[in-house]
């Protein structure tokens, strides 16, 4: 092994560390495991944009509370170079194994810095975070997730006072502050029970709830008899156990049925490969009880309650798993249908996209009248639009991306899957009010806007290896970008790297303008078709976007689907190739 790896193992099994991280780490070199040892300290687990996320364990590559540990020193650090009169920081967690522990600890090393910890005493859904950072009018949070990430994983998510997630020039610097943390002997922190007794640590559960829960009840567009819909439910074991419910019923949601094996929290998600509502395996169960109840709707959300994802029974009593793309169009087609209804659509109003998102979203918007901007993945970019906009007096009404995540109200600043599925729920209410069903409607907007699909391929690359494959693909695709795809030419080749965009058949090149620098790959075909390639900012993966459309013939959306589908096969397998190609230049 290099000797910085073993420095970092030497250093690791001697105090201060524990007795626990001690023993984890000399069970795995008396045991030989030296390649499970070298990803654990082949460097030190990145502080990204966004925060920390990565496998639980022993290690510098690890998550644990040292990592942790470090990380909210170097937020500390920086949180208190700014001088404020009286910093403070929310902090929640969601169901996942440690997410207690990572909390305490983060609560005690705030308190520890003189920072107020505002303390969620009970696990919490993200967006709650973002909500209470608005609300309480605190500098910043941390929550403790991995999202929707498999059982071995857990993360550490900041906030800027505007309740979005860091962005520049707080991500950049707080990451410098993280890394100066070289040690946890720069670690300060107070115990927890003695920072609760001083004041340092406070509990804000309940009014957090009924100030969210206010604000959402005067936010909705309003729909039918709420009594019109059956629901089916799952949490997938994490922390919409208790609030979803909680809000479906309080909105007169009195036909919900919960699925029980899967309503307590746990870390370990024992009913599923991975908590994921994107996934139909995730969602096998819930949709049993919904066959069973007869429901009209089933919804599910991850862990931390930002994501949320649907089915929905048709008319021959099956359930039709509705993709990320499809549910923000039916959710934002019905937010601006209602508000349009009522007279209340403002005239300088927007809506936000992520730049992978279907572009059926930026049509539905601008046939209301609604400006579409378009940002990079990650729901932190909609929250920057969403700050500048409001000192613009611009009105919010809808913000999605493809990857279920979706925020039909404007006092949250991240995904949110709380006000999601009261808003889809009362979508279908109201359209069930009328014999019809959310599938109707969105036969109903495939027939204005024509008929879009969208695909999403993943390749898992782990440890070292993994990580230079990505690196290696993606320098291949720029230095030789593909003119044609499944024998499509490419009309046009954006390199989101350096905001460039090349017309192939030409060579010539111009700037993309209002957007960062990000490392994401999008070809755009001469069919209209768009392929996006980028390296996932939270998993040891490459993800590829596929989009298609194709026109209605008359209300024949199942041929318009077959051709769809039959393009994306191919689009996908011509890519594909191009990556093996890739991989072995």
């Amino acid at each position: 092994m290099e000797k910085l790896i073993l420095d970092r193992i030497r250093e690791w099994t001697s105090s201060p560390f524990d007795r626990d991280t001690i023993a984890e780490i000399e069970l795995l070199n008396s045991s030989g495991e030296t390649r499970e040892l070298e990803d654990r300290f082949y460097r030190t687990l990145e502080f990204g944009t966004g925060g920390l996320r990565g496998v639980i364990g022993a290690g510098t590559n690890r998550m644990n509370i040292y990592t942790v540990g470090m990380a909210t020193q170097g937020l500390a650090n920086y949180i208190n170079s700014l001088k404020l009169s009286s910093p403070s920081v929310v902090i929640a967690r969601d169901s996942r194994n440690k997410s207690d522990i990572f909390a305490d600890e983060a609560a005690s090393i705030l308190a520890g810095n003189g920072i107020r910890a505002l303390f969620f005493r009970e696990i919490s859904p993200t967006p709650f975070a973002s909500f209470a950072v608005r609300d309480l009018g605190a500098t910043a949070a941390i929550v403790i997730t991995a999202s929707h990430n498999p059982p071995e994983y857990n993360g550490f998510k900041v906030y800027w006072d505007d309740g979005g997630q860091i962005v520049p020039p707080h991500d950049k610097n707080i990451i410098s502050e993280v890394e100066k943390i070289e040690s946890v002997s720069l670690i300060s922190r107070m115990d927890h029970p003695e920072a609760v007794k001083t004041g340092m640590i406070e509990y804000i559960d309940e009014r957090i709830y009924s100030s969210y829960l206010r604000k959402l009840g005067a936010g909705a567009p309003g729909g039918g008899s709420h009594s019109a819909v059956r629901i089916a439910y799952t949490p997938l074991h994490g922390s919409g156990c208790k609030i979803i419910p909680d809000v479906l019923r309080l909105f007169g949601f009195s036909d919900l049925h919960v699925e029980e094996s899967q309503s307590a929290p746990d870390g370990n998600f024992p009913t599923v490969k991975s908590p994921n509502p994107e996934e139909r395996e995730a969602l096998t169960r819930v949709i049993d009880l919904a066959a069973k109840v007869k429901a009209g709707i089933v919804l599910a959300t991850d862990p931390d309650a930002d994501r949320m994802g649907a089915a929905v029974r048709d008319h021959a009593g099956k359930y039709v798993l509705l993709n990320g793309n499809q549910i923000g169009a039916l959710l934002m087609y019905y937010t601006l249908l209602r508000t349009g209804e009522k007279g209340a659509l403002p005239e300088k109003s927007y809506v936000v996209k992520t730049i992978v998102t279907t572009d059926l979203q930026a049509e539905i918007a601008k046939s209301f009248g609604c400006a579409v901007y378009d940002v990079l993945t990650g729901f932190k970019w909609i929250a920057a639009v969403m700050k500048e906009n409001e000192k613009k007096g611009m009105r919010y009404l809808f913000g999605g991306e493809e990857s279920y995540g979706y925020l039909p109200v404007d006092f949250v600043r991240d995904k949110d899957a709380v006000s999601s599925c009261y808003f889809f729920a009362e979508m279908a209410a109201w359209l069930a009010s009328s014999g019809r069903s959310p599938l109707d409607m969105l036969d109903e907007i495939y027939g204005k806007f024509g008929f879009y699909l969208e695909d999403l391929h993943s390749i898992t690359m782990k440890g070292r290896e993994g990580q230079e494959k990505i690196k290696s693909i993606m320098r291949s695709l720029r230095k030789n970008p593909p003119s044609e795809i499944a024998a499509v030419g490419v009309a046009s080749f954006r390199d989101i790297l350096d905001l460039s965009e090349t017309d192939p058949s030409t060579g010539r090149k111009e700037s993309i303008n209002g957007l960062p620098s990000s490392d994401v790959l999008q070809l755009f075909l001469a069919d209209g078709s768009k392929i996006s390639l980028r390296p996932s900012g939270t998993e040891p993966k490459i993800k590829l976007y596929f989009s298609v459309r194709e026109i209605m013939a008359g209300a024949d959306s199942q041929r318009a689907r077959t051709a769809a589908q039959d393009k994306i096969a191919a689009l996908k397998k011509a890519v594909l190739k191009k990556l093996d190609q890739a991989m072995d230049s």
